[in-house]
């Protein structure tokens, strides 16, 4: 497994059920090999515009992700996977999609983090 791959993996679902789904490696974690993912879903009216990202059949790197049918891939919706946990590789996204959201995620986390801390500090918060 690779960052970048669209992996099969067990996941939770909204009514607490947990089914075999796909998702991005977005990033792989220390120290024991662990993966940063992202769910991918084919309900594309869960997208968040501006944060997560559609990939169509129209995409250079459709064919190359091994998904089924257009897709969110969905930056809200995380999960840290232990190796274990991948039950395999079905493909993978072009680099450049692979980078743009790691930037945007990254945007994201970082958005008003001096407003975060100047306001942690103030309540006490440490």
């Amino acid at each position: 497994m690779k960052e970048g791959d669209v992996i099969l993996t067990p996941l939770p679902q909204a009514d607490g059920a947990t089914k075999n789904r796909p998702a991005l490696l977005l990033r792989e974690l220390p120290p024991f090999g662990d993966y940063l993912a992202c769910g991918i879903s084919t309900q594309l009216h869960q997208a968040v515009p501006e944060f997560d990202e559609i990939i169509s059949k129209a995409d250079v790197d459709f064919a190359d992700s091994g998904l089924l049918s257009s897709s969110v891939i969905r930056l809200g919706f995380l999960a840290v996977l232990p190796s274990q946990r991948i039950l395999g590789a079905i493909g993978h996204v072009a680099p450049d999609r692979h980078a743009r959201l790691l930037r945007t995620l990254s945007k994201h986390l970082v958005a008003n983090l001096n407003g975060s801390a100047a306001k942690a500090m103030g309540s006490g918060k440490r």
